[in-house]
């Protein structure tokens, strides 16, 4: 049996990068996916994929800042597939040359950043977690990244939202596990996305050397990297698996920078 078979998962931003591998991830292994993407493009192309691919997937327009579009969005969930099982929350922003030092940083960046990248999270787990719950239980992915555990100059929205998904995940764990959901968090470093593109090496100033050539593994990651280890805790092999932060960074995080 696949290891995902009859569970109904949301991957919200998973129109591209690490969350269309992980929605292919997912299909293959047998799941039910809602493609929660704010992009109506990236939505259909990821739908019409999947399902040629031979998955049941289904595109879900869905901006996660906003409360009644998210609410709208787990209301179809369970038109659609009648639960939810399985909710990762991927939608994250970075916003180059906006995002830097907090006395540089413009209020309308700071509120934007947070709104994707952590009031989306309140947002999706409020109203998916009592359908999660009716579903018998299930687990969450939160995303983070290795601006959660360490220090990373010029970006503090980011920082600020990461280390808060951090924080968040722990607290849900306690909160919730007694409903049997358990909630955990992946922190990838540099990811090979569009996204990390755009807003790391397209820029003359952004040293790639400093994050990931001193990293043990010395190279960016793959998407379909992450997306192996969210399968992991969408699926039951990891049903003693709750409040964990599983850093997917190459050793990016624990190297000395010498």
């Amino acid at each position: 049996m696949k290891r995902l078979t009859d569970k109904i998962a949301i991957i919200t931003g998973a129109g591209r990068g690490i969350g269309l591998a992980g929605a292919r991830a997912f299909v293959r292994e047998g799941a039910k996916v809602v493609i929660a993407e704010v992009n109506d493009d990236l939505g259909r192309q990821a739908e019409a994929a999947l399902r040629a691919a031979g998955g049941e997937a289904t595109f879900v327009p869905t901006d996660v800042a906003n409360s009644a579009s998210v609410q709208a969005l787990m209301r179809r969930t369970n038109e659609l597939y009648g639960g939810l099982h399985v909710l990762y929350n991927n939608a994250s922003v970075f916003l180059n040359r906006q995002d830097g030092p907090v006395t540089e940083l413009a209020e309308e960046t700071w509120a934007r950043v947070l709104a994707v990248n952590l009031h989306s999270i309140f947002l999706c787990c409020k109203y998916g977690i009592p359908l999660m719950a009716t579903s018998g239980g299930g687990s969450i992915i939160n995303t983070g990244s290795s601006a959660s555990v360490m220090g990373i100059p010029g970006c503090d929205a980011y920082t600020a939202t990461k280390g808060a998904t951090v924080s968040l995940t722990r607290s849900m764990a306690v909160e919730y596990g007694k409903k049997g959901i358990r909630v955990n968090c992946i922190c990838p470093a540099g990811i090979a996305t569009e996204m990390v593109k755009a807003s790391s090496l397209d820029d003359p100033a952004f040293d790639a050397a400093y994050f990931f050539k001193r990293a043990p593994l010395g190279r960016l990651g793959e998407p379909e990297e992450v997306a192996n280890l969210a399968v992991f805790l969408a699926s039951d092999e990891s049903s003693y698996v709750t409040g964990a932060i599983l850093r997917a960074d190459g050793g990016t995080t624990v190297t000395p920078i010498s």
